[in-house]
């Protein structure tokens, strides 16, 4: 097998273990909020073939499989795709995972995906042009791209990028410095142990994503409903603040 790049990304998310699997299993945001919204925009997905790439404990995979969908999911981390693949042989779901970084997706054919899906993972690639290059490689001519990622005009280093200051629904945003820090260490929200986090601005993304050869088709901020906002206060808070940024692109050759 090909050796794996060590690549600052890789190494923090193999470094992060179980913890992950009941940080995503379990967070508030990701299921009430970030998933059904991705969920929702890529619409009917019944006999698309979707690679899910950064698929972590697989949680999109086996959804979109139950969707009718067929999928092949990707992590550069060896024990989340062992974790996955138990899950959906657990759910008798016919998924094949792969241990790929995702600037190499080696072994995985070109032009052969409806959808390729990067849920919350675009913002922690260390390449970034790398993996959406291979991403537009393995996607049909007028593919769809998926993504989602924190956004980048209220989301960042809180202690010296952008911060936070008052409590539940007046919380505020504060931007001290949107161009930086670029990067940095931190737990996940409940965690404890450190990945790497990275800053990009929208010029970051746009540009990225022209130059990987992608239209822009949709871009959306979800507010929480109504019915979000009364799960907590941190939900309720995004019927005023759009945390996330959702991207729908398309592969034109």
């Amino acid at each position: 097998m090909k050796e794996m790049k060590q690549d600052s990304s890789t190494i923090a998310w193999n470094a992060m273990g179980d913890e992950w699997f009941r940080l995503a299993q379990t967070g508030e945001s990701r299921n009430y909020f970030i998933m059904p919204n991705m969920l929702r925009y890529m619409g009917d997905v019944c006999g698309k073939k979707i690679l899910d790439l950064g698929c972590g404990e697989g949680g999109y995979s086996r959804e979109l499989a139950k969707r009718g969908a067929r999928l092949v999911s990707v992590d550069c981390s060896k024990r989340a795709i062992e974790y996955a693949g138990e899950l959906a042989q657990k759910e008798n779901l016919q998924i094949e995972h792969f241990v790929r970084n995702s600037n190499d997706l080696y072994g995985i054919a070109s032009d052969q995906f409806d959808i390729v899906l990067c849920s919350m993972m675009l913002m922690d690639c260390e390449d970034l042009a790398g993996t959406l290059r291979e991403a537009v490689r393995v996607l049909k001519p007028q593919g769809k791209l998926y993504a989602s990622v924190l956004h980048p005009c209220f989301d960042g280093n809180h202690e010296a990028g952008i911060g936070r200051q008052g409590t539940g629904l007046d919380r505020q945003v504060v931007v001290m410095n949107y161009f930086e820090p670029k990067e940095w260490e931190a737990p996940l929200w409940g965690g404890s142990i450190p990945v790497v986090w990275r800053h990009r601005t929208l010029e970051d993304y746009v540009k990225a994503f022209l130059k990987a050869g992608l239209t822009i088709v949709d871009l959306n901020e979800p507010r929480a409903s109504d019915e979000q906002a009364r799960i907590s206060v941190a939900l309720a808070w995004l019927q005023k603040i759009p945390l996330y940024l959702y991207w729908e692109l398309r592969k034109d050759q």
